[in-house]
């Protein structure tokens, strides 16, 4: 692991901190920032400064997918086929399951009840003041029109986001460390990419509405292809010219490694932004994001055991069990936290909860990498 990817989480703390400085210090910068965006029926749709950040997010993890890896899949149809059927069977509604438990019962007397948050009003929607949407209504805040949603139900419409996106970078690099098989993770991250153009907001758009947080499909799909298919295509095309101009050496051991740090660059900006909104949230609440911790958390663990089971019953190699349990269960966090941002707006209870994924994501899956490595021996291994 980089020294970036390394100490992540520490990163992430620091950038809540700064961005709840900023947020108290400065107060206006922020929203000045979120501003400069592109209004539709003027209600604004992409903010310009956060596009660019997620963008630089999203590319250096697209640019690294050879998916000519896909054709491989055909020699180990049966691990595929298992981290698919966790990934978009089973996983989606799991999250959302415990979710809705945690957050709208367990934990519902310590988030608060009454508490809501103001969020975007749906692309395309047509909404005056006092009409309802959803488990939401149409008011007027600071100036603007927003929808009133309980704040439970905000934070589960960013738990559910990182639910349908599972993890296609990371996963690389927890592979490795388990000593699992390269081959099979690296043609999981090039088939997950391509399914979640198709999956993600179909799933996506059913557990936001069943969770009462409907959004309409051109905000799914428009969300889809600035921050999934715009990267992606980016990345093909730019990874067949660099390696068609200076070869491949030198697009593993030198392009690849400059972008490595602007991936985790752009993320922390973007949280810094975003904590300089929910500044006032957490300092008024701080045990906020150990509420939306905790259901993560029984989720990813849950997800793992589910499959690292199945792998045994199945009698996978311990090299192919191990990358097919860690990739169900970690999350493409960078995904999730923009498509929260252009449904629900970054200052929302959904993009907090996204971020909540980023913080526990590195100790979480440490945690699970050393448990694989710790009983490898129940499973056979591929021949040296």
């Amino acid at each position: 692991m980089s020294f970036f990817e390394r100490y992540l989480t520490i990163w992430v703390g620091l950038c809540i901190v700064a961005g709840i400085a900023i947020g108290r210090l400065a107060p206006n910068l922020a929203k000045w920032l979120d501003g400069m965006s592109v209004f539709v029926d003027g209600v604004p749709v992409i903010s310009i400064p956060i596009a660019i950040c997620l963008f630089f997010m999203m590319y250096p993890i697209m640019v690294k997918i050879d998916f000519a890896e896909v054709r491989a899949a055909g020699r180990s149809l049966k691990p595929v086929a298992l981290t698919l059927l966790v990934n978009w069977a089973i996983k989606p509604f799991t999250m959302y399951a415990i979710a809705a438990y945690f957050l709208g019962s367990l934990l519902l007397p310590l988030i608060g009840p009454e508490a809501v948050d103001h969020v975007k009003l749906p692309l395309g929607v047509k909404l005056d003041v006092g009409d309802d949407y959803g488990a939401g209504r149409a008011v007027m805040h600071e100036g603007e029109k927003m929808l009133e949603v309980p704040l439970w139900r905000s934070y589960l419409a960013g738990c559910i986001l990182l639910g349908v996106a599972p993890c296609t970078a990371m996963v690389l690099v927890w592979g490795h460390l388990a000593r699992g098989h390269a081959g099979h993770t690296l043609v999981m991250v090039a088939v997950n990419s391509l399914t979640m153009l198709v999956l993600y907001g179909a799933l996506g758009g059913l557990l936001l509405g069943m969770g009462k947080l409907p959004v309409p499909w051109q905000a799914l799909l428009l969300s889809i292809g600035i921050y999934v298919a715009l990267p992606l295509v980016a990345g093909v095309l730019s990874q067949r010219l660099i390696i068609g101009t200076l070869g491949r050496e030198w697009f593993e051991r030198r392009f690849l490694h400059w972008l490595t740090p602007i991936t985790i660059t752009a993320l922390l900006l973007t949280l810094v932004l975003l904590f300089s909104f929910k500044g006032d949230t957490i300092v008024a609440n701080p045990l906020t994001i150990l509420w939306i911790a905790i259901p993560l958390f029984i989720q990813t663990v849950l997800i793992f055991g589910i499959t690292y089971a199945l792998a045994k019953l199945l009698g996978f190699t311990y090299e192919n069990a191990a990358p097919s349990a860690l990739i169900g269960a970690s999350n493409h966090f960078e995904v999730a936290i923009a498509t929260a941002a252009m449904l629900y707006g970054l200052s929302s209870g959904a993009a907090l909860a996204t971020v909540v994924g980023v913080l526990i994501e590195v100790p979480v899956m440490l945690m699970l990498v050393r448990f694989c490595t710790g009983t490898r021996h129940w499973f056979p291994h591929d021949p040296p």
